[in-house]
């Protein structure tokens, strides 16, 4: 932005540069051709007021002489036209009259004077031509040609334009001193404010705008920003212990419910017991909403150690724990036996736990289910990981995708599956959290394709002590991770 505001400046002084220094350029060259015109028009009234006696007279030797001197002295070329167009007499012998000059003397035998009609620019190399007509008897009898070269004129033109030139060089480095240190204050609150909200975005609500420079508008920008981040924090915190306290406060209930109902079975006749067997089952599937709910929030809270994690043997035990699950669904391994990430302590596990437990309850008897580690891989933000399960099942339809990780939902051809519908949300929040993220695709050529990338540590898992962590990019100054509440 810096660079783009000195650019717009910059571009602005050279608009007014311009408008000054273009008509000043114009008026140099016009005032050196008027200069060089009415100097040469002089002299050659002079010449004319000269040759109208010695034609009458036919004393041409002291004109000739006088012509031969000019031209000597200035380099201008001299001539008189009688009427038949011949030249009479000249400053310098074979003078060769062009068409211009043929023009300009055709006027003066008709009784014009000259005009300075062109300007005199550094590019024209034309000569300055000066014709006056010699009156005699009332009438015009001749006329007096003056071509003088334009050298100095264009040179001191010239001259004049490189100053300017060297005006505005200084104008433009002197602005670009006092711009830069300029533009860099104004924008300075403008930076902090952008590294705030990028350190907001990877889940450090303790970021905070600095509002001790910079103009007084932008500070109040800054001021307001910190309020309003003050005031979302508290909001989200105070929901977050609204769900965590709500959870735990239902806990106890939930299970002294279920025991009493539990307990009225030897109680309850014969034709009761499938309506009581409903019942604890309800009462079961409304614990594990709360345990949802309670581990929802937990992954949302943030406040994570990261550590490295081989989600490579973690993979491989979760598959192995899966084998012979009573689904008739078949879970196999595949890729890296080992891949070093930067995740959340024990979130590469409960991610693992989601995402196969949802495959292995939507793909379908005789479906299979398979768990790929890939090896890491550059990318734009650094080394990765993928995660990859992969199922055979009927998968989800393309609007449903993009549903799929929200909170309670459920596709309309499986509410009846067992299930809380936040296995993928709690998925979401840790991926988040560890600085990767997880996607949901269609697979080929059926079924549902769930990949989860995260961070690859730098080193191999092996050079780690167990349990140990490290601080991400993002989490460096907090040490922990902390991702925004989503929904």
């Amino acid at each position: 932005m810096l660079r783009r505001m000195l650019v717009l400046y910059a571009s602005l002084l050279l608009l007014v540069l311009a408008a000054l220094e273009v008509p000043l350029a114009i008026a140099f060259a016009a005032r050196g051709t008027q200069s060089l015109f009415i100097d040469q028009l002089n002299d050659t009234a002079r010449f004319a007021s000269l040759t109208e006696p010695a034609l009458r007279t036919g004393e041409l030797v002291t004109l000739r002489a006088e012509l031969t001197r000019y031209d000597d002295l200035y380099g201008i070329a001299t001539a008189v036209i009688d009427r038949n167009g011949t030249v009479v007499l000249s400053s310098r012998g074979g003078l060769v009259l062009g068409g211009d000059a043929r023009l300009r003397v055709r006027d003066a035998l008709s009784g014009e004077r000259s005009d300075s009609k062109e300007v005199v620019w550094p590019w024209r190399r034309a000569p300055m031509i000066v014709a006056e007509p010699v009156g005699l008897g009332g009438r015009v009898v001749a006329a007096v040609i003056t071509i003088s070269p334009t050298t100095d004129v264009r040179d001191r033109t010239l001259t004049r334009w490189g100053e300017l030139a060297a005006a505005g060089l200084v104008a433009l480095l002197a602005f670009g001193l006092a711009a830069v240190p300029l533009t860099r204050w104004v924008l300075r609150p403008v930076r902090r404010l952008d590294e705030a909200t990028g350190e907001l975005s990877a889940g450090q609500w303790q970021a905070r705008v600095a509002v001790t420079t910079g103009p007084a508008e932008l500070r109040r920008l800054g001021e307001h920003f910190n309020a309003m981040v003050t005031a979302v924090g508290q909001v989200l915190e105070q929901q977050r212990s609204f769900v965590s306290y709500a959870g735990h406060q239902m806990r106890n209930p939930l299970a002294a419910l279920r025991l009493r109902v539990e307990n009225l079975a030897p109680h309850m006749p014969p034709d009761g017991e499938d309506d009581l067997a409903l019942a604890i089952d309800e009462v079961a599937r409304l614990g594990r909403i709360l345990d949802g709910i309670l581990a929802l929030a937990r992954a949302e809270g943030g406040g994570y150690g990261i550590a490295v994690v081989d989600c490579g043997r973690v993979a491989r035990e979760r598959v192995d724990a899966l084998r012979h699950n009573p689904s008739g669904v078949r879970v196999r391994h595949r890729g890296a036996k080992h891949a070093a990430v930067l995740a959340v302590q024990d979130g590469v596990g409960q991610i693992l736990d989601a995402l196969v437990d949802n495959a292995v309850k939507f793909a379908g008897r005789g479906a299979t289910v398979t768990v790929s580690v890939s090896r890491p891989f550059d990318a734009p933000d650094g080394p990765l990981v993928a995660i990859d399960v992969v199922d055979d099942g009927p998968g989800l339809p393309g609007p449903d995708l993009a549903n799929a990780a929200q909170r309670f939902w459920r596709g309309p051809e499986h509410q009846n599956i067992d299930g809380t519908g936040l296995g993928l949300s709690i998925a979401t929040a840790l991926a988040e959290a560890s600085g990767g993220g997880l996607e949901l695709r269609p697979a080929r050529p059926h079924g549902l394709h769930a990949r989860v990338v995260l961070p690859a540590a730098p080193v191999s898992p092996d050079a780690w002590p167990r349990g140990s962590t490290a601080s991400r990019r993002d989490a460096a100054a907090a040490g922990t991770s902390r991702p925004p509440t989503a929904g």
